[in-house]
C-alpha cells in the first residue's frame, strides 16, 4: 500500500511542475537585476532624494566663494561666501556649515550658521542649533527652541494673492507678521 501512495504524491507532485512553470518569473532574473541595479543607485542617494531630485552635497572640508545655482537640492556641511540660488529647490546647511550669503530656495533648512538674507518661496526652518543673522521673508517659518536669530520675519502672501486674496491682505501682513510663527 506503500507503494501506491508513494505514486498518488507524484501524481500531485505532477502539478507542482506547473507551479515551476509559475516559478520562471523569479528565473527572469534578467529583469529582477535590471530593477535590483536601479535599486542600487537609489539606495545610494541620500533619505528624502528622488529619482526626479537629486541632491548635491558640499562637504565639510569646502570652501566656496562665489555664486552657487542649481537645479537640485543642496546639503552645505563646509563654508560658503557670496550667493545660493536653487529656486525650486531646497538648501540644508549642515550642523557644520558656515555660511555667509543671501540665500534663495523653495525651501531652506538651518543647523548650521548663516549670516545673509533668507527667501525661500515655501518655508524656512531653524533648528535648535541653528543661526541665522539676516532678514527673512517666507510663506512659513519654524524656529525651534534653542535657535538664534536676529532679523525681521516677513511673511510673503503672494501665493494667496494669486489665488484670490485682496491686495488688502497684502497690506496686512507686517501687522500679521509678528503673531505668524505662533499660528503656523
Amino acid at each position: 500500500m506503500w507503494s501506491n501512495k508513494k505514486p498518488e504524491t507524484l501524481q500531485t507532485a505532477q502539478p507542482e511542475p506547473k507551479n515551476l512553470t509559475v516559478n520562471p518569473p523569479p528565473r527572469t532574473s534578467a529583469a529582477t537585476w535590471e530593477g535590483t541595479t536601479a535599486m542600487s543607485t537609489d539606495a545610494m542617494r541620500p533619505m528624502g532624494a528622488t529619482a526626479d531630485r537629486a541632491t548635491a552635497r558640499l562637504g565639510p572640508s569646502l570652501h566656496v566663494k562665489g555664486e552657487i545655482s542649481g537645479n537640485e537640492d543642496l546639503v552645505i556641511e563646509g563654508s560658503v561666501e557670496g550667493l545660493v540660488q536653487l529656486d525650486e529647490r531646497k538648501l540644508t546647511v549642515g550642523a557644520t556649515a558656515k555660511v555667509t550669503a543671501d540665500i534663495i530656495a523653495r525651501e531652506v533648512v538651518v543647523y548650521g550658521s548663516v549670516k545673509g538674507n533668507l527667501r525661500a518661496k515655501d518655508r524656512i526652518e531653524i533648528k535648535k542649533d541653528g543661526s541665522v543673522n539676516g532678514d527673512l521673508t517666507t510663506a512659513r517659518i519654524m524656529i525651534e527652541d534653542g535657535a538664534y536669530f536676529k532679523g525681521s520675519i516677513e511673511i510673503d502672501k503672494s501665493g494667496e494673492k494669486e489665488s484670490g486674496g485682496s491686495s488688502f491682505s497684502r497690506s496686512a501682513v507686517p501687522a500679521t507678521a509678528g503673531a505668524a510663527p505662533k499660528t503656523i
